[in-house]
Formats: C-alpha cells, structure tokens, sequence
C-alpha cells in the first residue's frame, strides 16, 4: 500500500467527518419515512423497529453503486470461469446429491434439472457464494442515500421487511449482494414475494437455508418466464463467411429464415427446434454463433444480460454431458479457468505480490500484480488474468 503525501489538506478529515454526520442524520430522518411507507404495506411498528435496531448506514454501497468496473470482462472470461470443468464436476455431484429434489422440481413446474443446476452454480457457485451484505443495512442506505435508483431500494427494502415478518427467513441470516439478491439462487426481495415456493413441504419459504425451497423456486421462476417443457433453449451453429444480416436474440425469425442465409449447426447438420428462434454472436462476427429460442430467454430474464443467458445455458448442456463451445473466441490470448487463476495467483504471492487469498476470484489487488507483470512483459496493462500472463510466470520470464 503506498503511504499518502503530508500535502492532503489538514482540513480532509473534517470534511469527511461532517459529511458523515450529515449522511448520518438524513438516514435517521429518512428511516422516519420509511416506517410509515412499510405500515402502508402491512409491515408493523414492531418489525420495523426490531429489523431496524442498531442499522447505520454503509457507505461502501454508495461507493458499489458509483465505481465503475476497472475493465470489462470480455464473453470468453466471463464463461472460462462459470463453464468450466470445475464448475461441471461440482454441478453433476449436486445433481446426484440431491437427485430427488431435482427429480420434484422439474415433475412440478417442467423445468428441466440440468438448467435448474446451472443457475444455481452460476448464481452462487452452489451456495458457496451468496454475498456478504446485511439485506436491510445495505437496501436502507441505498432507499436513503443512494444518488439513483431510491425507489427500487425502498420496494426491495420494504419486501426485505415483509419477508422478516412471514417468518420464512431468519432476519440474522439475510444476508446478499449489496443490491439485495439473497439465497443459493440470488431473488431479490420483490421476486421472492411473488415467485419464491415451498420446496420442503415445511409451509416456509427459505430461499438461504432450504436448498428445495430454492431450488423449486428457481424453477417457478423459469416456469412464469415462459419456459417450454422439452424444448432446447439453443445451439451453437455455422455462420457463412460473407453474412451480413442482424444478429441478437430478437427479432426471432422462422428456422426457414436462418437455413436460408445458409447457417447449419456446428456439426453440419441441418437446424431443428421448437419455434422461432434469433441469431446470436456474443463476441462479434469473428467468434462463435448460436440460434437461441424462447427458453434462452427464459434464462435471459434472470438477469437481463445475455453473458449471464448464455452461461446458465451452455452450463446446462454441459451437466447434460454435451460439449461446450467449439467454435474460436476472437482472441489470442485464452481465457484461464478457476483452477488456473488460482495458480497464477499463487504464483504472483510467490512473487511478493498481495493478491489475499488464492481462491480464484480476481479483484483489485490481483489485477493490480497483473497490471504490473503486463508492464515488464511491454503488454497493455489491462489487468486481464489471461494465458499470456499465466504462461510468463510459469515460465519464468518474470
């Protein structure tokens, strides 16, 4: 860490302690409110007042809010970690783990298990990564601070509060993303009301500490998003070289349309599926196709982003034991698995790098050693955990 120059005004620490005071006291004023908007929504003075014993505002959501990324992740690292064969091997075991919750699941709402499996593993790494944030300290400060989107922290806020009050979730276990998602399959409070079911056959609905409440759950939701039973949510395909038509998951167009741009699957073969069905190129012209049908967007609504789409649904064709991508990501720089950003950050600790624990997950500090290690290397510092790094410091040039 590099020390801060004596030049700092000697006022900054003023500054910054009246501008807490201030956040402090216009939090109080509007928890105020806010008792009165949950009592209009049926939450009462007590559970109000008891969830919101001791709560203080957190400032390290306003600054979530605000950063933006250091870089953004390209489509073939963002699947290198979430598809790869770690996350296939841990996936098949919940699988068989829990084959009759599965088996329940898919009988009651027809939602296949192999997809119910993959946005589980996608959204919590099967549980193992359901977010650190306190529910109703992070949605207050973001309903009474937050410089946008108050009013969509104020709903989640009060449904947070509701769900205390049903009783389903233990208030000292809602815990999540600093936007509120919460559990193994990540609902936020609104979508728990209206979709979250009793998986368990106890009357609750506990999305943290059921794994059948959330897994049931997560199939209602795809149910209610237009899933069709038995149907494929896509495939990857061959594009002609010289194709000059749209791509994106809609406008979808007849299979007829598609054969007759000359576009086959991968294998050659000719295009089947249910319905209609748009053309998808995540990563350009240059990078692999896919045609993608309405269960894709099914996947689509989970989280509005088709990275995320894409990942649940090449994830669930891997459980399904099919293979993964085949055609070439545009870049000559492979994208690294979890096992792999494990042992390039054991290598930058070697090195005398902080990087925190080896687990993986690239943040700041290690993109801040790579950005360093592309710099010896005369490469763009991008901060990118890529082969080109991995393989220098395996190889000792660094």
């Amino acid at each position: 860490m590099r020390a801060y120059r004596l030049a700092i005004p000697l006022a900054l620490p003023f500054i910054l302690i009246a501008s807490a005071a201030s956040a402090q006291s216009g939090f109080q004023s509007c928890l105020a409110g806010l008792r009165s908007a949950a009592a209009a929504k049926g939450v009462s003075g007590a559970t109000f007042d008891r969830a919101m014993a001791g709560v203080e505002p957190d400032m390290k959501i306003i600054e979530a809010m605000n950063n933006q990324p250091e870089f953004k992740t390209p489509i073939w690292d963002y699947l290198g970690t979430l598809v790869d064969n770690e996350k296939v091997a841990e996936g098949r075991n919940m699988l068989r783990q829990y084959a009759s919750v599965f088996a329940a699941a898919e009988q009651r709402f027809g939602v296949d298990r192999h997809t119910i499996a993959a946005v589980w593993g996608v959204e919590s790494d099967f549980g193992k990564a359901r977010g650190k944030w306190p529910l109703v300290q992070s949605l207050a400060t973001g309903a009474c601070l937050a410089p946008r989107r108050n009013a969509f922290f104020k709903g989640e806020l009060i449904a947070t509060l509701q769900i205390i009050q049903r009783g389903d979730v233990r208030p000292e276990r809602l815990f999540g993303s600093w936007a509120g998602a919460f559990g193994h399959t990540q609902f936020i409070p609104s979508t728990y009301l209206r979709l979250a079911v009793d998986g368990d056959g106890d009357g609750r609905r506990d999305l943290v500490d059921s794994i059948p409440d959330a897994l049931h759950s997560t199939a209602n939701f795809m149910r209610k998003a237009g899933w069709v039973t038995g149907a494929t949510w896509g495939y990857e395909v061959r594009v002609p070289e010289g194709y000059r038509g749209g791509t994106g998951r809609n406008p979808k167009r007849p299979l007829s349309h598609w054969a007759g741009q000359g576009i086959v699957k991968y294998d050659g073969s000719r295009l089947d599926g249910h319905g209609n069905a748009g053309l998808l190129m995540p990563a350009g012209r240059n990078g692999p196709a896919f045609l993608v049908f309405k269960n894709y967007d099914a996947a689509y609504s989970y989280n509005g982003a088709d990275s995320y789409a894409l990942a649940i649904s090449l994830l669930s064709d891997r459980l399904r034991g099919r293979p993964g991508v085949r055609g070439q990501w545009p870049t000559d720089d492979l994208p690294l698995s979890r096992e792999q950003r494990r042992e390039l950050q054991r290598l930058l600790i070697a090195r005398g790098y902080n990087v925190g624990e080896p687990d993986g997950a690239v943040g700041s500090l290690t993109r801040a050693a790579i950005k360093e290690i592309e710099a010896r290397l005369g490469m763009p510092q991008t901060g990118r955990p890529g082969e080109k790094v991995l393989r220098a410091l395996k190889g000792g040039r660094i």
